[in-house]
């Protein structure tokens, strides 16, 4: 199992854990990792932008000239995709890009991406991480006591004062352990975790 130290939230080394090899020290599957990133961001898309073929842009329905004797070339509509304001080849129309992945997919995904912060010593363990109040400044402190500008904070559980304080942060984002997804891990350059979440994602993960 791998050691990790906890840092309380001056920054200070107060002891150290031990990680769950079966959910921190997976063999890292880039594929899946890569798919459920992919996956993310395609389900994240809107899919409603839309262009019109020659069939719905409107006019064109008279024969701008005679087929022959003009010296133009043939044309059937003013509407056809060549002139301008003429209609799209092959428009996009409004679709859905979501695909599914399986569970156990999922599951390997987020467990290479936790395993890979570990071992590129990208993961930082806080014996708490606790606010009495919504104070942006203060949750920014502990951030520059643990040495953090892009990170991912993963709470065991829903905390008002602590998601609210972080929301002005640029490049940090809050978690609750059990929303975690591969994507967010991945995108801060850090992952800071609570003892409480260590726990809780090994409890969901292991």
């Amino acid at each position: 199992m791998a050691n990790v130290s906890v840092y309380n939230m001056e920054g200070k080394e107060v002891g150290t854990i031990e990680l769950n090899d079966s959910v921190f020290g997976v063999e890292i599957n880039e594929h899946l990792v890569h798919m459920a990133v992919v996956q993310q961001l395609a389900n994240n898309r809107q899919g409603t932008q839309k262009a019109k073929t020659r069939a719905e842009v409107s006019g064109g329905g008279r024969k701008p000239w005679r087929q022959k004797g003009t010296g133009h070339a043939r044309q059937g509509s003013t509407r056809s995709p060549q002139w301008t304001g003429g209609g799209v080849v092959f428009a996009p129309v409004p679709r859905d890009y979501s695909f599914k992945l399986n569970k156990k997919e999922k599951r390997a995904a987020v467990k290479s991406a936790l395993t890979s912060r570990v071992i590129d010593g990208k993961l930082i363990v806080l014996d708490e991480l606790k606010l009495d109040e919504i104070k942006t400044k203060k949750f920014q402190k502990v951030m520059d006591n643990i040495k953090v500008n892009k990170a991912l904070v993963v709470l065991a559980e829903m905390d008002k004062n602590v998601i609210l304080s972080a929301r002005n942060i640029p490049n940090v984002n809050t978690a609750q352990a059990s929303d975690i997804n591969v994507y967010d891990i991945l995108k801060g350059d850090t992952l800071v975790l609570t003892k409480d979440a260590v726990a809780k994602i090994e409890e969901v993960y292991a």
